[in-house]
């Protein structure tokens, strides 16, 4: 990682007279991501960067503001008969020693946590729906929330059941991290929690007790064995992945423990609902006592809408690769469920969100940028 020297162009956060932060909309949208990057915007803690959003984009005499807690809606209302949706998340994983975010511009990339999970995408949006004062269509920009955490908590997920006629639309694009290419559908994900009971006892008269740790054992051998499918969806091949991802038991070092919690999770294609998700981790596991601990349900793949047509052919007439299919799960999902059509396109590498070494070429920020403003436009 950088060291900070002097070829690294730090960007300090602007504050207007009364303190709050302020920044324009109109600048170049690395510039802006940069400002929204130093921000910090950990999940449960997005207020001061959806108060300092609200105020700028409520500058703009084009956009209706529409607001629920972190969660904001601006919107045009042309009268066109169709309406997009652009949508991106305020929040971030924790912070770990890469705030303040800096430019480098030896490799012209944004580094700082959030430049690539997500905002890069929401300079992207931010910046757009102040500039296109009359886009060909209905634009609804989606700023929420709670997105790095359990999907129960979700913004968008909030405005959803709360205001859904905040969130119509025809087609819907969801700024998450690809490289500025478009990534289609996405997997379900699956969490569970299988129980496991023993008989505590001193352990050093163990054969008096039953180690339930022990008695996982076997689950642990079943999903080291397992060997996942990928299933192909109208030509996207989606891998599925079976892990433990945590264990828990025991009280003391001298103690035989008698409960024993391992959280499994499943991320499985799109041919399947959660319901038949978890018919068939059920069975795989034989007679454990499962608990659901999180679950998100998947998205198809759906290119066949007109603006999902009309936005592919604006990315791949800016350079953009063919479409890919979205291996981890995004909300594209929660508005497959409503009924719209959408895609994720936004910069950043997704295999570097959540690292701490995070960082976006600011190329990609101005790339998405032209895609977008020359699907609407």
């Amino acid at each position: 990682m950088d060291d900070g020297g002097p070829s690294v162009r730090r960007l300090p956060r602007a504050f207007d007279r009364v303190g709050q932060v302020n920044f324009d909309l109109h600048s170049d949208p690395v510039e802006l991501a940069l400002a929204l990057v130093n921000i910090e915007s950990v999940s449960g803690n997005e207020a001061e960067l959806a108060n300092a959003l609200a105020a700028a984009l409520g500058s703009c005499a084009h956009l209706e503001i529409l607001r629920d807690g972190a969660a904001i809606v601006a919107r045009t209302n042309l009268g066109s008969d169709r309406r997009v949706i652009v949508a991106g998340h305020l929040d971030t994983v924790p912070v770990r020693g890469n705030l303040p975010g800096w430019h480098n511009p030896a490799s012209d990339e944004l580094w700082g946590r959030g430049s690539v999970d997500m905002k890069g995408g929401l300079a992207v949006m931010a910046h757009l729906a102040a500039e296109l004062d009359t886009p060909r269509v209905d634009v609804s920009w989606v700023f929420y929330d709670q997105e790095e955490v359990a999907s129960d908590l979700s913004g968008l997920g909030r405005l959803i059941e709360h205001h859904p006629d905040w969130i119509k639309g025809d087609f819907a694009v969801l700024a998450e991290p690809t490289s500025g290419g478009i990534e289609v559908g996405c997997n379900g994900t699956l969490r569970v929690i299988a129980r496991f009971a023993g008989k505590a006892a001193h352990s050093a008269r163990a054969w008096m007790g039953v180690n339930a740790i022990h008695a996982a054992a076997p689950t642990l051998a079943t999903l080291a064995a397992h060997t996942p499918t990928t299933v192909s969806i109208d030509g996207f091949d989606y891998p599925e992945s079976l892990n433990a991802v945590f264990i828990e038991g025991g009280i003391a070092g001298n103690v035989i423990p008698d409960q024993c919690a391992l959280t499994v999770n499943y991320r499985f294609a799109p041919d399947k609902t959660a319901a038949q998700a978890l018919r068939i981790l059920g069975e795989l596991l034989g007679d454990i006592p499962l608990d659901v601990d999180d679950v998100a349900p998947p998205a198809r793949p759906d290119l066949l809408a007109p603006e999902a047509l009309a936005f592919l052919m604006a990315a791949m007439a800016e350079g953009s690769p063919p479409p890919q299919p979205k291996v981890g799960w995004t909300d594209v999902a929660r508005f497959a469920e409503m009924g719209i059509p959408a895609v994720n396109c936004g910069p950043g590498d997704p295999t570097l969100a959540h690292t701490d070494d995070e960082r976006c070429p600011a190329e990609q920020i101005r790339q998405v940028a032209a895609i977008v403003r020359r699907w609407l436009t």
